[in-house]
């Protein structure tokens, strides 16, 4: 009798098993909201992108003039040129001491000072006006060279600001991205001439009419995702960048393939949709097709936020699950012959050694 009752539970287990893999997306045509859907050899620009965090921005300076007056920091690059007017030769026309002319861009070092050469020394310039830092710098070398008249050329080529506003800049969490002693500016849900715009308002108080180029080293933000059902032991998701060229067999041939135990009848891409759309929006795969026939039909383009999702084989859900559910009265008829063992030898124990004396 138990034999019978076990076997039709079995069956009954398996075919709520097998039943349970054809519900949800995996009975679902393609969606008709998507249309005729990109593929692989009708691939489409994506949208615009919209700037959101982790992007990162490469940002580089047009024209940046800081507003005067303007006074020296550390690190900034000052043009400095001597002016020797009565010059016979152009060589000597900046050369206080032939053979070492002044005439380049100097960097201020840390202590506020710019090196003009061995000969020449350096001059502190750190916290001057570019007038005051000429005056300064003619000085000096008049101390040294007063028999020949001269003059000094000095001009601002780059400022520490300026520095910091170049490069690459992370889109912070809040939305952000950070352009050194200017600040922060808000970049999230703007498009690359939005922010460019509102970068550059942004350094208007600080420069005269600023002017800067702006892209996109890093899309970040703009992925999707490949999932494998484990039936049981969870989902194994994978999240990639995307360029804007992926497929579908793109998509597997960056994980190495399918592993085992999946189910190529059952992969699809889902796409998101609004909260109350359930799981509507789905593209099924022929991945045979794809694979042995070269068919573009179903290796469609891949969009921002697309899920790959590959199930697990039918037979390997209806295994799993009979073993959940086998797995107590298992136990429970092994504790019952155990204990019916026990009894059996604690009885037989006991004759046995009545016996014996």
């Amino acid at each position: 009798m138990f034999g019978k009752k076990n076997l039709r539970l079995s069956i009954l287990a398996f075919l709520l098993a097998a039943t349970a893999g054809m519900t949800g997306c995996h009975t679902l045509r393609r969606s008709a909201a998507f249309g005729d859907s990109p593929t692989e050899l009708t691939k489409v620009n994506l949208p615009e992108h919209i700037i959101a965090p982790p992007d990162i921005l490469l940002i580089d300076a047009v024209t940046l003039v800081p507003r005067p007056p303007y006074l020296i920091k550390p690190l900034d690059a000052i043009f400095i040129q001597v002016i020797i007017p009565d010059a016979e030769k152009r060589e000597d026309a900046s050369s206080l001491i032939p053979g070492q002319p002044i005439s380049n861009a100097f960097r201020v070092e840390p202590d506020g000072t710019v090196n003009l050469g061995f000969d020449y020394g350096s001059v502190k310039v750190s916290g001057q006006a570019i007038p005051d830092a000429k005056k300064t710098i003619k000085k000096h070398l008049l101390e040294r060279f007063s028999k020949r008249p001269f003059d000094v050329v000095a001009t601002l080529v780059e400022s520490q600001g300026l520095q910091q506003i170049r490069g690459e800049h992370l889109v912070e969490p809040d939305g952000k991205v950070t352009l050194g002693i200017y600040g922060t500016v808000n970049v999230r849900g703007l498009t690359l001439t939005e922010a460019r715009a509102a970068i550059q308002t942004h350094l208007a108080a600080f420069v005269l009419e600023p002017e800067i180029s702006l892209s996109i080293a890093g899309f970040n933000s703009r992925v999707y995702y490949v999932l494998f059902d484990l039936d049981g032991a969870g989902h194994q998701v994978f999240r990639k960048p995307i360029t804007g060229n992926e497929t579908v067999l793109d998509a597997i041939a960056e994980l190495n393939g399918l592993p085992g135990g999946t189910a190529r009848k059952r992969i699809w891409v889902a796409r998101p949709s609004l909260a109350d759309s359930g799981c509507g929006h789905v593209l099924p795969v022929d991945w045979k097709m794809i694979t042995s026939c070269a068919s573009t039909a179903t290796n469609y383009q891949l969009m921002p936020g697309d899920r790959v999702y590959v199930a697990v084989d039918p037979w390997i859900r209806a295994d799993n699950f009979l073993a959940k559910a086998l797995s107590p009265i298992e136990r429970i008829l092994g504790i019952t012959l155990l204990g019916s063992s026990t009894v059996r030898n604690v009885s037989g124990s006991q004759g046995g050694v009545g016996s014996g004396f």
